[in-house]
């Protein structure tokens, strides 16, 4: 095959071949198709030759001429198929051309990964659509694990991941990576190969489910489910920042991942360092509501009473009290879970709340000769009195973790707060009265009795 024709007389092998493909062009399809299958078992001379990418080359360029019309003969084209469309609904003619985008699949199943990731480069360079180059990529990698080795089955795995990590990540959807992924655990693809999944997963994962995330845990790890996998995802999600990141794409990640934390939080081998990292994973102004939070961590402290007063401090710590709602923060106050320095931080910010609603329905003030503007000050500033003196009380408590007194103090102090809601109700009732009777023009003297009792 080395001995060139001034040794030898005549042509070597390869320039014999190469002379053969000058009339490539008019070769069919069956001919190229078979002309690969047997190129690749002498892949590495036919390589090093050129005689291949002219041969992908070729071939890629018959589907890119073919169009709507499949080339002849193949033995999944449509003419021998046996299949017969009808033009005369939208259907049918959706059907068609889906046929028409995918005849040649089945053709190229029977090729090796380094042949099919030729085909495919050659596909993009030669502007094909990338999401029919996808569908390929996905249908080779699942038609070839039926009869496929371990061995085999990685390098199949690595040729896709690969492939698609080139194409425009927009065609390739989140629900196919996290397939793919699920195959990959069970095999031992290289590491790069992994970390490129991972990063095409955590670009999309405001698009994934939680059953998408509840991947289990490798044998080694003793968690039920593989918590730093979607922490790599969330990282992988705000590599380029959170304020490039759209705030709506944001908030859809923080939702999964209160209900991925709420999942996650009774498993008993959770460590809370991890728990911490998962709640700080997504930045707080990406929450409109820590309830969810709340809640996981709920159960995370119930699941581990074990847990040090400290320990149990340092996860509170997490807890944003500002976006609690009022059912949640009367909760925590009576939540044995938690330690008691929680309870006061909640009942201080319930009391706060109960302030700035104060301050929002007292909004319509009545003139300054008004004979109401003085009972209204008057009222107003017991309560926030009153109110003052809750928070100076909780200042002044003996924070201890075994003190019964200090909870039954605390129960005390989330009564009167009940208690000042309802006088204020009642104080914004009378207020309305007494302004709707001013401007219907009623008597005043009428309405001061009512008011003064």
């Amino acid at each position: 095959m080395e001995m060139s024709e001034s040794f030898s007389g005549v042509q070597n092998l390869f320039e014999q071949t190469d002379k053969s493909f000058e009339d490539i062009k008019y070769w069919t399809w069956s001919e190229l198709l078979a002309a690969l299958k047997q190129c690749k078992e002498l892949l590495p001379a036919v390589t090093s030759s050129g005689l291949l990418h002219r041969c992908v080359d070729s071939l890629v360029g018959r589907l890119a001429l073919a169009g709507e019309a499949s080339p002849c003969p193949s033995t999944s084209s449509p003419d021998s198929s046996g299949l017969r469309l009808s033009t005369d609904t939208r259907s049918t003619e959706s059907l068609r051309n889906n046929f028409r985008a995918t005849w040649w699949f089945e053709d190229l199943v029977s090729l090796n990964p380094p042949l099919v990731k030729m085909l495919t480069k050659s596909m993009v360079w030669r502007k094909f659509d990338h999401g029919v180059i996808v569908r390929f990529l996905l249908y080779y990698q699942k038609s070839r694990f039926v009869t496929a080795g371990v061995d085999d089955k990685c390098k199949i795995i690595e040729t896709v991941v690969e492939m698609l990590y080139s194409l425009d990540h927009s065609a390739v959807s989140c629900k196919s990576l996290f397939g793919i992924l699920r195959v990959a655990l069970n095999l031992n693809i290289k590491k790069c190969c992994r970390t490129i999944l991972e990063n095409m997963i955590g670009l999309q994962l405001d698009q994934a489910t939680l059953d998408n995330l509840l991947v289990p845990s490798p044998v080694a790890m003793d968690h039920i489910y593989d918590v730093n996998l979607v922490l790599r995802f969330t990282r992988s999600f705000l590599g380029t920042g959170f304020c490039r990141v759209p705030l709506i794409r944001v908030q859809k990640v923080a939702n999964l991942m209160d209900s991925y934390i709420a999942e996650v939080s009774p498993d008993p081998s959770l460590k809370p360092s991890k728990f911490c990292s998962l709640v700080r994973a997504i930045p707080d102004l990406a929450r409109e509501s820590f309830d969810g939070i709340y809640h996981a961590m709920d159960m995370y402290l119930e699941s581990h009473a074990e847990l040090s007063i400290e320990e149990k401090k340092r996860i509170c710590c997490m807890l944003n009290y500002e976006k609690l709602s009022a059912e949640c923060c009367k909760h925590l106050a009576h939540n044995s879970n938690f330690p008691s320095s929680a309870s006061v931080e909640a009942l201080a910010s319930h009391q706060k709340k109960f302030k700035s609603l104060l301050e929002d329905t007292n909004q319509p003030k009545p003139s300054i000769d008004s004979p109401y503007s003085s009972v209204a000050t008057e009222n107003k500033g017991k309560t926030e009195e009153s109110c003052e003196q809750i928070v100076l009380y909780a200042g002044r408590l003996d924070i201890s973790d075994e003190n019964e007194k200090l909870r039954a103090n605390l129960q005390g102090m989330q009564c009167r707060v009940l208690e000042l809601e309802k006088v204020c109700k009642k104080m914004q009732n009378q207020m309305a009265k007494m302004l709707k009777s001013r401007l219907s023009g009623q008597s005043n003297a009428r309405s001061l009795p009512r008011l003064c009792s």
